[in-house]
């Protein structure tokens, strides 16, 4: 039987930042597409937004990475918002910078409806049960997966989807638009038979696609990578020429972003590609993320990737061609700018990651030594 258990206050450690002006997350900054309370002077960073109408809102996820920043700005908008999760992590973490008061507010505020999205029997009875006006589908990966969920909300007014912009065909003509081709057979083939499924369902719908997420609080090994490196003072493998141009978008503007086609009829069954306004190297990225983190100009040695056979560790955490894609449909239809350009950006993830003296996980330098031990056989 479905269980909503509200949130109790609870005593969680602060944390120490380094200071940026871009460093807490109360919010990030909304722009144009959200009325304010009130015409005053406001520190930067922190959000102070009316709610246009209370939605019950319900988020697959939500306790990690995109989800957790996206959580705080619907509540402090003034939403009801639940979590659907398994329960295996805190449904309220205290972020890094995040005061005790806001850290309190929100916990006592967000809402949990624990279960496996994969038992469709108890996502169909739990969800009519309850009811919700919204979903943001923040973890969903197969169309099967969000059947039960349409079927369960027949009123539903909104269904938000994080899709990828991995599900756009590979192309010599860059960036990739919304209305590209599309590949079937990517290894985000799943998001897009999900966004197949939404359109033919007469459900009210919007998907995002970012490109790669960076920013506090990442799971996936993309800025983390290149930290290790330059706090080991190690060099940075870079596969081929280094010159393959990639895209990066920051969390916190993700999260703007989706609140930005809630309740949006410009956004009503439309695509959108999200991530920042530039385009980067790879070699550039190394010397932004040295730039970000106070690091001196970094060692950065090219590979043949033909030469290794690596198994299945991964060597480099960008697929090793170019790969960007257009933010001008976002910015024109829903008004949204992302708020970090990229070094701004690195800096936010480095001062509340790695400035505060700890890693997520121990970094793995095998395949580094592998390149690095071939280069000095080559050289000698």
């Amino acid at each position: 039987m479905a269980k909503m258990m509200m949130m109790m206050q609870q005593s969680q450690p602060s944390f120490s930042l380094l200071t940026s002006s871009l460093s807490d997350f109360n919010g990030a900054k909304l722009h144009s597409q959200v009325q304010y309370k009130r015409k005053v002077q406001q520190p930067k960073g922190a959000l102070y937004v009316s709610a246009s109408s209370e939605k019950k809102i319900l988020i697959m996820g939500g306790t990690r990475f995109i989800g957790i920043f996206l959580s705080r700005l619907l509540v402090k908008e003034g939403h009801q918002v639940t979590l659907f999760t398994r329960g295996k992590s805190p449904i309220a973490k205290q972020l890094p910078g995040e005061s005790d008061q806001d850290f309190a507010d929100f916990s006592s505020k967000i809402l949990h409806l624990k279960g496996d999205r994969k038992d469709y029997d108890f996502v169909k009875s739990s969800l009519s049960a309850e009811g919700f006006d919204v979903v943001y589908d923040i973890n969903g990966r197969e169309a099967e997966e969000v059947e039960p969920i349409i079927e369960a909300l027949p009123k539903l007014e909104q269904y938000i989807y994080c899709s990828s912009a991995g599900v756009y065909l590979k192309s010599d003509v860059l960036p990739h638009c919304e209305v590209d081709a599309v590949d079937p057979k990517s290894r985000h083939k799943g998001k897009l038979e999900t966004e197949s499924l939404l359109q033919t369902k007469g459900v009210n719908w919007t998907s995002i696609r970012p490109v790669y997420i960076y920013g506090p609080l990442n799971y996936n090994p993309v800025e983390e990578w290149f930290f290790h490196r330059l706090k080991a003072g190690r060099p940075i493998p870079v596969p081929n020429s280094g010159i393959q141009v990639s895209q990066l978008g920051h969390v916190k503007d993700l999260a703007t972003a989706f609140l930005a086609v809630l309740g949006n009829e410009k956004a009503s069954r439309e695509i959108f590609n999200i991530s920042g306004e530039k385009y980067v190297t790879f070699d550039g990225l190394a010397r932004a993320c040295a730039k970000a983190g106070g690091f001196p100009e970094p060692e950065i040695v090219h590979y043949n990737p033909k030469e290794f056979d690596f198994g299945k560790k991964k060597a480099f955490p960008f697929r090793d061609q170019h790969f960007f894609a257009s933010v001008e449909k976002a910015k024109h239809v829903l008004g949204w700018k992302p708020e970090f350009d990229l070094v701004e950006g690195l800096t936010d993830s480095y001062n509340l990651d790695f400035g505060r003296g700890t890693f997520r996980k121990e970094a793995d330098f095998t395949t580094d030594d592998m390149i690095l031990s071939k280069k000095l056989v080559l050289q000698s």
